[in-house]
């Protein structure tokens, strides 16, 4: 594939430079720790502000990197994706390598393709899966400290694994959504969740959700919800029409695991 495509002569309109922009996919992992959140805030470190900056300098322009949903500030991600259209001529292996070498060392780009020019790295995606991690164990390491959430106290965790079926299928998770700036717009809160499975591994508790898509907090309040089934303060046939969830976990417990859309979307 040509890094630099110029339009032929034709009476078409184009750009005045003749060079078409091209729509480059990104698939980013990145440390949640020391970051805001996904999405751009004044004068606090993201992980989309931290790309648009770097692209932007490569670009001698603005350029705005779309993702493929706004993870919490202390949340991580192995393969978050994002789009941005570019018409540096840089090859893509140059382009990643470029940017890896600008990036802080809690995020890196681990692959860059170009894909069809209205690709949206959030409407495009059909699923999208989390992991949460709880570590059950009486001490928590310094080193796994950032990256999982300690609760050494007792649990019904055979009651937790069958709640975590529950929350399976087509259903309206209002109750487990915090409060959005887009509430006023009327949107739906109905999501299908395709699988949800909670088992030990180890001194660990390890809940895996995959679904249609996520609202604020959602997998959080999930999370929290199971934790006061195992309490025994919410019933396993209560969910998941609980009439209210539990106490948000915390953020870094959290990561995205994956992000998925059909092949046709990822066409150039």
């Amino acid at each position: 594939m040509s890094a630099l495509r110029t339009r032929q002569p034709s009476g078409k309109a184009g750009l005045s430079n003749g060079v078409i922009p091209r729509r480059i996919r990104i698939t980013v992992a990145y440390d949640g720790t020391s970051f805001h959140g996904w999405q751009v805030q004044p004068g606090l470190p993201t992980i989309q502000g931290t790309l648009e900056e770097i692209i932007s300098g490569m670009e001698k322009k603005p350029v705005h990197v779309a993702g493929s949903g706004r993870t919490d500030a202390g949340v991580h991600a192995l393969a978050q994706v994002a789009a941005f259209t570019l018409e540096n001529p840089i090859p893509l292996d140059n382009l990643q390598r470029a940017v890896n070498r600008l990036l802080p060392p809690a995020i890196r780009v681990l692959a860059a393709e170009e894909v069809h020019g209205h690709f949206h790295p959030r409407f495009d995606a059909v699923a999208k899966t989390y992991e949460y991690r709880i570590l059950r164990s009486p001490l928590c390491s310094p080193f796994e400290w950032p990256w999982v959430h300690h609760h050494p106290y007792p649990l019904d965790e055979e009651a937790m694994i069958l709640a975590a079926g529950r929350l399976e299928g087509e259903h309206d998770f209002t109750r487990f959504a915090a409060a959005d700036d887009k509430d006023e717009e009327g949107r739906s809160k109905v999501r299908t969740i395709f699988s949800s499975r909670l088992e030990r591994v180890g001194d660990r508790l390890v809940y895996r959700v995959r679904g249609s898509g996520f609202l604020k907090h959602m997998v959080r309040n999930m999370v929290g919800t199971l934790i006061e089934v195992g309490r025994g303060n919410i019933a396993v046939d209560a969910l998941p029409g609980v009439p209210k969830c539990g106490q948000t976990a915390p953020a870094k417990g959290l990561t995205l695991i994956s992000v998925e859309y059909p092949a046709a979307s990822l066409q150039a």
